[in-house]
């Protein structure tokens, strides 16, 4: 009996061998899931270690890889490759079913491994995440509503990838969240309220995406470190936030608030950036000594104040940069070129400070622009009141001086003119207001914002031309020079004394019009000013002597040399055809030329009946708008710059008020269509059957959706990327106004059909236009 074993202990051993193999299987299947994701990313060199023999919990770590093991299961996995282009023949799908067979995972890092496609929702079956960085991938769609559901997430980091839809609104299911950082993506719509409710959250980074609207609160984040918001379309009130910030970067919003008072006692604070914004009121000279701040930029606002040369600086404070803002006085001594720290980066152009030759402004300049945004000097208020209805009657008394000599001065000549002349010749009327920026114009916020990017656009200021101008640079009307004309008057090719090319509208005017009206009419059309519209270079009045009723106005506008963007699709110009990435980038540009008279002047301009006929390509192939309902010419409806279309015009519509704006994108819609299509657009008809034909394609696979593309793009289109025109195309097309998309809501998703195509073309393709065209424009910014 002594040699028997006891049963228990027989028991012990029997579980400590199913243990052993049980483990051996785990691992055994684990090593099998991870070489597959080895595969499943092409060998990427990173993973170039790894093969059927590797002890994954025992390989030495580095900075591309990490494998970490807890009880024989992998917990953590890190791998960062160099690839910047998305994988071809890869499934996002196949990859993530693979990473849920490591389910006590917790660590999950990918990093520019060319991950492509939409993030599946099962990876929320990795349900014991804490970290998770998938950035500088190719991911795109929403982030899957899923991950709500993971509780231990701590980090959660989507950087440049191509994720997009509304911001989610179930952040504040995860409690534990202290990372979120969504940067270089294209997430739009407002942030929700509920992310001032993650209490632990101390990094928040979401710049560059197409957020817009108020800042929700988020004072209640007292262990908020780091928010990022730069480049979006935050505004216009300061956020409300917390008093431990180290990082606040607002810069390139839509910010026009004051700065609190609070911001001078974020005594944690490093680096703050509100640059070019709009930012009014007193700049707090307390930032400067700041007893953490190292950056600070305010530059590109309206700040007022005046500098002190007694004023201190913290020691570390390495850039400074005050440039463009309205302050005066003296630059500290703490920031000129003797202070204690060579190495400081100090900026101060374009204010009024007392610093002569270094490109400051004169001092009434600060003065004049501060009253303007409402911003009055720091006095007793009856004092300002007083002041300003003194300074305002005034220059009211000396423009009513001035205007009841110019009347009689008229009276006089006007007589004169009646007597030496039986048969008067026209003249020209030359007034102030076209020499430059009517005062109007200059209180016109939205319309000013617009101008200062219009170092872009390349063109001259807007002005006003003499008959003699017009005349040379027509050749005095020559019928040479006529290149169109219509019941509205004629069009003429012209150049001016500089040599640049210019088309001349010649417009008959009715008699009923006044000259306030022209005037009024003029200010409007000076502002239909964009790098994506055929802007106007200014105007020329034409009046008769006999009556003073303007007979004519000249309005000049940029040549645009070649030709409509029909004539570069279907059978191509001159033998060349556009590529498929300049279709698409073609249609951003009619996209933006519209959002622009849409909402980037005062007042809008809508339902401008436009055709490809109607968009130009210009040197470098960029798409212009070339017609578009002139403030002028509201009551005469369409007017076009030399084009003679006989395209099909929508009559989609009732053009209300309600709905103005869905119009213009049933109108975009048809220009898809024969974009996609390589085909002229004759009908209502022809339009409705290939919508349909579309529609039918878009849920058919690869294959069918390209059997109905122009044959000349067919073979270069990614198929992502051409399901997405496809699906813009129909969606602009539907019959009820109201279930068009925005032209915000275009914009991005054409944004995003570029970014697929460029992405999988990599630099190394060559134009997949047609093989004889050696059309390579240049790339269109997504901004």
């Amino acid at each position: 009996m002594s040699n028997r074993l006891h049963p228990s202990l027989l028991l012990l051993l029997v579980t400590i061998l199913l243990s052993i193999n049980h483990s051996e299987e785990l691992q055994s299947s684990q090593s099998q899931n991870l070489l597959r994701i080895q595969r499943l990313l092409n060998f990427p060199a990173a993973l170039s270690s790894w093969n059927k023999d590797t002890d994954f919990c025992s390989t030495d770590s580095n900075s591309s890889l990490s494998v970490v093991c807890y009880e024989g299961n992998i917990t953590q996995l890190h791998i960062i490759g160099e690839r910047r282009a998305p994988l071809q023949n890869f499934s996002i799908n196949s990859f993530v079913t693979t990473l849920v067979r490591l389910p006590s995972l917790k660590v999950l890092t990918l990093v520019s491994l060319g991950i492509y496609g939409p993030l599946p929702g099962k990876i929320a079956n990795l349900s014991s995440l804490e970290i998770v960085d998938v950035s500088s991938n190719f991911i795109y769609g929403s982030i899957p509503r899923e991950i709500s559901s993971l509780s231990n997430l701590q980090t959660l980091i989507l950087d440049n990838n191509m994720f997009a839809g509304q911001f989610p609104d179930w952040f504040n299911s995860l409690p534990a969240l202290t990372v979120l950082s969504l940067k270089n993506n294209l997430f739009n719509g407002s942030l929700p309220r509920s992310i001032g409710s993650l209490v632990d959250l101390r990094i928040l980074s979401l710049s560059h995406n197409h957020l817009y609207g108020a800042v929700p609160d988020l004072s209640s984040l007292k262990n908020l470190q780091v928010l990022e918001l730069d480049d979006n379309a935050f505004g216009p009130q300061f956020p409300r936030l917390g008093n431990k910030l180290a990082t606040l970067v607002l810069r390139n919003n839509r910010f026009r608030s004051g700065i609190p008072a609070e911001v001078s006692s974020y005594y944690q604070l490093e680096k703050l950036d509100i640059s070019s914004n709009t930012f009014v009121g007193p700049f707090q000279t307390a930032l400067l000594s700041l007893p953490s701040i190292t950056y600070l930029n305010i530059s590109g606002n309206k700040l007022t104040g005046m500098l002190f040369e007694n004023l201190s600086c913290n020691s570390e404070l390495h850039v400074v940069d005050l440039s463009s803002n309205l302050l005066t006085g003296s630059l500290p001594k703490c920031l000129g070129s003797n202070s204690s720290d060579s190495d400081r980066i100090v900026l101060y152009a374009r204010n009024c400070l007392e610093k002569p030759n270094e490109n400051q402004q004169p001092q009434p300049f600060c003065h004049t622009e501060a009253l303007a945004v409402g911003i009055l000097p720091e006095r007793k208020k009856h004092k300002q009141g007083s002041e300003v209805a003194l300074s305002l009657g005034i220059v009211g008394g000396a423009i009513g001086g001035v205007a009841l000599v110019l009347l009689i001065f008229f009276i006089i000549r006007k007589g004169n003119a009646k007597s030496k002349m039986k048969n008067p010749p026209t003249r020209l009327i030359s007034e102030n207001a076209a020499s430059g920026y009517t005062s109007k114009l200059l209180s016109d916020a939205r319309y000013i914002s617009q101008t200062k990017k219009m170092g872009a656009v390349g063109l001259p200021t807007y002005r006003s031309f003499s008959m003699e101008e017009i005349e040379a640079a027509t050749n005095y009307f020559d019928a040479a020079s006529l290149i169109g004309e219509d019941s509205y008057g004629q069009m003429y090719r012209g150049q001016l004394k500089n040599g640049s090319l210019v088309a001349i509208r010649c417009v008959k005017m009715k008699k009923s019009y006044s000259t306030q009206n022209y005037m009024h009419h003029i200010e409007l059309i000076s502002k239909l000013r964009h790098c994506h519209l055929v802007s106007s270079l200014g105007h020329c009045f034409e009046c008769s002597l006999d009556d003073s009723s303007v007979s004519r106005i000249f309005i000049v506008f940029e040549f645009i040399p070649n030709g409509t963007l029909r004539s570069w699709i279907s059978d191509g110009h001159a033998g060349k055809s556009l590529s498929w990435t300049q279709r698409i980038g073609a249609a951003i540009g009619v996209a933006k030329g519209i959002q622009f008279l849409h909402t980037g002047i005062v007042p809008g301009v809508y339902s401008i009946n436009l055709t490809i006929e109607d968009v130009s390509l210009d040197q470098n192939l960029v798409a212009k708008i070339s017609s578009y309902d002139l403030p002028l010419l509201s009551n005469m409806r369409k007017v076009r710059h030399g084009s003679s279309s006989s395209g099909f015009k929508n009559s989609s519509s009732n053009k209300s008020v309600k709905h103005e704006d869905k119009s213009d994108i049933y109108d975009f819609g048809l220009i898809l269509l024969e974009l996609i299509l390589g085909r002229t657009i004759k009908s209502r008809n022809d339009a409705d059957a290939f919508k349909d034909l579309l529609q039918a394609s878009i849920v058919a696979d690869d294959a069918g959706r390209r059997s109905v593309v122009d044959q000349a793009v067919r073979k270069a289109c990614l198929d992502q990327s051409l399901k997405t025109m496809m699906e813009i195309c129909v969606r602009c097309l539907v019959k009820e106004a109201a279930e068009r998309p925005s032209i915000e809501d275009v914009l991005w998703n054409l944004q995003f059909a570029a970014q697929v195509q460029d992405a999988w073309r990599g630099d190394s393709h060559s134009s997949e236009g047609s093989p004889g065209s050696p059309l390579q424009p240049p790339r269109l910014p997504f901004d």
